[in-house]
């Protein structure tokens, strides 16, 4: 195997795929990076077995050529290593070449290094997902997707489905949904195609790796399911991961019908208000904001630790209506809300000081926040 690549375009492919590299995997020959030339291209693998990534980088594309001098092959080379030599090489252009006895050199430039590589026969071959189940999200919507939920996954590995981000069909509707069981993010969207599919839990840590990776654009990714994995495909990349196995719990129950007390409220005028009544807040345990409606249309957003101080805010609303109420919550859960809301006004719903709220951008209804209080009287 051999060729000529360039370093910037190969450095793009070898940190997307790094994501799905580890050093702990029970496959030894997992904690390399696979590298395939063959005429058209390269690829890029990396998995730890519960993701899979493969990034490919074409000969040319739009008139630029990013490989060269391919004589087809593949290698297996050591993450730990690789992708720091290609990081400090002192060119742009990087040669790359193996010979019979799995030896690799790299040169660019002036340097020269000496890799010791593994067959490429041993590494596993990933599953080309098959299915009917498919279907095709623009890039940048599906970040947005991900950034107004997975941010709510449970980090309790002691209720492992809910470390994941429920996806289902109801009603033309794609409901993605994510619960740690004291808050709840969820986000749908219309889709026009008809599947089989009812009900999938994806990893959230998969989500996180996968919005990284994803640019910012209009670009489709082909999102396509089968019984325990799921395949996201964009022109250049491969990533697969597994899914959650078991019966997500149904979270539509804990969505209120009704409303006690509404306000709407500018976005980052709140947000900023909680941040700064947190500050008193860290030494408590939960980080607890209270909130109080006042009979002059105006909120009171303080906290109290009796070891630090305490801090009082008056804020000004938009609209407000309904009882007037006392809540205390976790100011983390709600200032994670409120930043994956690009809505410049909220509408806020409660219930009573004890039942779960709502938030919602003002002008968006496919977005929903839900938050449970914290009883702190």
């Amino acid at each position: 195997m051999k060729f000529v690549i360039q370093r910037d375009r190969l450095l793009a492919s070898i940190q997307d795929v790094m994501k799905a590299i580890s050093s702990r995997t029970a496959i030894p020959i997992l904690t390399g990076m696979k590298i395939e030339a063959k005429e058209d291209g390269i690829t890029l693998t990396g998995s730890d077995s519960d993701i899979s990534i493969e990034s490919f980088i074409p000969k040319e594309e739009d008139g630029i050529v990013y490989v060269e001098q391919i004589e087809p092959g593949s290698i297996v080379l050591q993450a730990k290593y690789f992708p720091e030599i290609v990081r400090k090489v002192p060119m742009n252009a990087v040669e790359i070449e193996s010979d019979g006895q799995l030896n690799v050199t790299i040169r660019s430039g002036s340097a020269e290094f000496k890799l010791n590589g593994q067959d490429a026969d041993e590494y596993p071959q990933l599953p080309k997902l098959h299915s009917e189940d498919s279907f095709e999200l623009p890039a940048d919507l599906f970040k947005n997707v991900i950034k107004e939920t997975v941010f709510a996954v449970s980090t309790q590995e002691t209720r492992p489905l809910l470390t994941g981000v429920n996806v289902r069909v109801q009603d033309d509707q794609l409901h993605f949904v994510a619960t740690d069981s004291h808050r709840l993010a969820s986000r749908q969207i219309p889709i026009s195609a008809a599947f089989d599919f009812q009900n999938v839990v994806i990893p959230g840590k998969s989500l996180t790796e996968l919005n990284k990776i994803l640019d910012e654009n209009q670009d489709p990714v082909e999102i396509r399911i089968t019984n325990n994995q799921i395949l996201f495909r964009t022109k250049h990349l491969y990533f697969l991961s597994r899914l959650l196995e078991g019966n997500y719990p149904d979270t539509s129950r804990l969505i209120p019908n009704e409303s006690k007390t509404v306000l709407q409220i500018d976005t980052k005028e709140l947000l900023r208000s909680i941040d700064r009544a947190s500050l008193l807040a860290k030494e408590n345990r939960n980080n607890v904001v209270k909130l109080v409606t006042q009979e002059s249309g105006k909120l009171e957003i303080s906290s109290n630790s009796p070891e630090v101080g305490r801090v009082v805010e008056e804020m000004s609303v938009e609209e407000i209506s309904g009882e007037e109420l006392r809540i205390s919550f976790s100011a983390k859960y709600m200032m994670d809300a409120l930043k994956v809301i690009e809505s410049e006004q909220v509408k806020i719903e409660f219930t009573g000081a004890m039942r779960p709220f709502l938030i919602r951008p003002t002008d968006d209804e496919d977005l929903l926040q839900l938050i449970t209080p914290v009883r702190t009287y």
